[in-house]
């Protein structure tokens, strides 16, 4: 019987799981490269969608000291989406102090700066001597000579944009907010189909918003509010003005997040999908 692919690369998410990678990774703190190495690996905790990354201890130029026990995240942490996983899953937005991996969680120590519990020495023979780090924690982090934003990127994880002639349509309580047949078809691991339109392709006003997001994969992305009935509905759709290399076709268009509005493609509405985003504030 064949096996769904997706099914395949999900099936390990109860499972602490690693990859080494063939880059030099770096991380800056304080004006000061921190950490500098050649031997990191990607480590997914049970449960974790993006991976963080994992160095030996001897390539961090910081104190690590012993910080208190912290304590396994259970079941009732986490997002359910079926599509992923049975168990709920943490994404970005789960802090990585909650941790489902056993070891010793170490603050994070530079000159008079402390960052607690800022990484985790795992109990695990295959990475003893490694000590995962909290991406947010550092200032910057570099891939060889490039930044890393938002977070480590997964390579099992990518993104297609193609050109596509196909009738897009979007509404939100009856009003449609855009119409286009030339879309920006943004394909994703795991995630929906996204539509970047050109702004000419809207229908209603939209005003900026102060809110900004970070994609490892896109870049930094920007929001917009489109007005509808007369008020605006807060962050409902973002734009990247300077993406990163691989997203550079989306440059300015503007796409809406479909777990809140409708979408008919080709005359046929599609189903609101169910992500990360469908239970919060839309940029969250």
């Amino acid at each position: 019987m064949s096996a769904l692919v997706r099914h395949t690369l999900t099936s390990g998410f109860g499972a602490l799981r690693h990859e080494p990678t063939a880059k030099r990774i770096r991380a800056d703190l304080g004006g000061d490269t921190v950490v500098d190495s050649t031997r990191a690996v990607l480590l997914w905790e049970p449960r974790r969608v993006v991976p963080s990354w994992a160095v030996p201890v001897e390539d961090v130029r910081v104190d690590l000291r012993p910080a208190a026990p912290v304590p396994l995240a259970d079941d009732q942490v986490g997002l359910r989406l079926p599509a992923v996983s049975r168990r709920p899953v943490l994404d970005p937005s789960i802090p990585f102090r909650m941790h489902t991996a056993a070891g010793q969680a170490v603050d994070v120590v530079h000159r008079d700066a402390v960052r607690p519990a800022a990484g985790l020495r795992l109990d695990d023979p295959d990475l003893q001597g490694y000590v995962v780090l909290d991406f947010t924690a550092f200032d910057r982090w570099w891939e060889e000579d490039e930044p890393n934003v938002g977070h480590p990127r997964d390579p099992f994880h990518r993104i297609d944009i193609l050109q596509s002639s196909r009738h897009v349509r979007l509404e939100l309580d009856g009003v449609l907010l855009a119409e286009s047949t030339r879309p920006r078809l943004l394909f994703e691991t795991l995630l929906p189909t996204r539509f970047y339109l050109p702004r000419e392709d809207l229908r209603v006003e939209v005003v900026d918003s102060a809110t900004r997001t970070t994609c490892a994969y896109k870049g930094h992305a920007s929001y917009v509010s489109p007005v509808v009935n007369g008020a605006p509905v807060p962050d409902l759709a973002w734009t990247y003005a300077k993406p990163l290399r691989e997203a550079a076709e989306v440059a300015g268009l503007v796409a809406f997040f479909d777990e809140h509005v409708d979408v008919t493609l080709d005359g046929t509405p599609r189903p609101r999908p169910i992500t990360p985003w469908s239970d919060r504030p839309p940029a969250s």
